[in-house]
């Protein structure tokens, strides 16, 4: 970019920054901070003015200028001791989502809030880029730190296997490495909040994208130490309906008016590393692992082709029987996996 086109981005971010301060003399306190003549700021009002940045009310003399529908906000926080997320929420996110309908508003301050959490109690970095940008049809959110990367810490605490478990794990629900202080919902209900939700973190990737029937993971050794650390992108729509009761209620499965999180839907196709088939006893431990903490759970076998016996009979044999008190179902199964479901079931009464 050209010194001329840098000069210009910083009086037009000059503006943004001030004009909820000037709103009737925002040219003449731009043309102080520059030196420059008001014909020069005005110029800048109009373009961002027709770029949705600026809305003005009131005739040309008396007019006045406010934000308009775009807005943008970013900034490099350093993680230092006592930083909260409320604070970096009231400073740089509010203002962006002014005026936004309730729903909206809630659940971008719900998942900032919860992702800024985790950040500065567990990412161990020194620094989090932050950036929120508010379209004409959409809003953005994105975080991004520098610390130890959010599987390989939990794989190195939960004592798994493989860090591919610890994306299972997180989608479950309920799952935190600070049981004391975290209840380990934060990223399972904002994930679900959103329309597009990723996880970024070293080769490894998790989407959710509600056009989607299933949730993704990806292991991207090709792109080995393209994302060091943890990156988190969550978007929405701004016409979408959705409020944030409606998804903790979705994950209710009683008439419990604290919507306690109690239900879990579980996509087999996770379990599946690489090419593998679904066939042992060790693969379904993957899955039933902490299911304890649910009453209610589903296995979802959209995208899986076949199961073996013995990963059947895992799950809807010694399972239930281990755990009589958990509502274990399943849903989207093919006439295969069913088959193979039922058999297991059909010996519930054999020890």
């Amino acid at each position: 970019m050209s010194s001329k086109k840098a000069r210009g981005e910083l009086i037009r971010q000059q503006i943004l920054r001030d004009v909820a301060h000037h709103p009737d003399d925002i040219a003449a306190h731009i043309s102080r901070i520059f030196s420059i003549t008001r014909q020069a700021v005005n110029k800048h009002i109009r373009k961002l003015t027709v770029d949705g940045w600026l809305i003005y009310t009131g005739s040309t003399k008396g007019r006045r200028y406010h934000l308009g529908p775009r807005r943008k906000s970013q900034a490099f926080i350093s993680l230092t001791p006592g930083l909260s997320e409320d604070m970096l929420y009231y400073k740089h996110v509010e203002w962006v989502v002014q005026g936004l309908p309730h729903n909206i508003f809630k659940i971008i301050e719900y998942g900032f809030m919860e992702m800024m959490n985790n950040v500065i109690d567990h990412s161990d970095g020194s620094e989090c880029f932050i950036s929120i940008d508010r379209e004409l049809d959409r809003i953005t959110v994105y975080l991004s730190d520098n610390g130890e990367g959010i599987f390989k810490r939990i794989k190195r605490l939960k004592n798994l296997e493989d860090e591919r478990q610890a994306l299972v794990e997180l989608h479950k629900g309920k799952l935190t490495t600070d049981p004391e202080n975290h209840s380990g919902q934060g990223i399972f209900f904002t994930s679900k909040m959103f329309d597009a939700f990723v996880i970024w973190s070293y080769e490894m990737e998790f989407s959710h994208y509600e056009n989607r029937p299933l949730d993704v993971f990806t292991d991207r050794h090709e792109f080995e130490n393209d994302s060091n650390g943890t990156s988190v992108l969550m978007q929405i729509p701004l016409n979408s309906t959705r409020t944030d009761f409606e998804v903790f209620q979705r994950f209710t499965d009683t008439d419990d008016d604290n919507l306690a999180f109690n239900k879990t839907i579980i996509p087999v196709a996770m379990a599946r590393f690489g090419h593998e088939n679904l066939v042992s006893r060790s693969q379904a431990r993957r899955l039933l692992s902490r299911l304890e903490n649910f009453q209610f759970v589903i296995f979802d076998f959209a995208d899986v082709p076949t199961v073996g016996q013995s990963f059947a009979d895992q799950i809807f044999r010694v399972y239930r029987l281990a755990h009589p008190e958990i509502n274990i179902s399943h849903a989207n199964g093919n006439a295969e996996v069913v088959a193979m479901i039922r058999r297991a079931e059909s010996d519930l009464g054999n020890p």
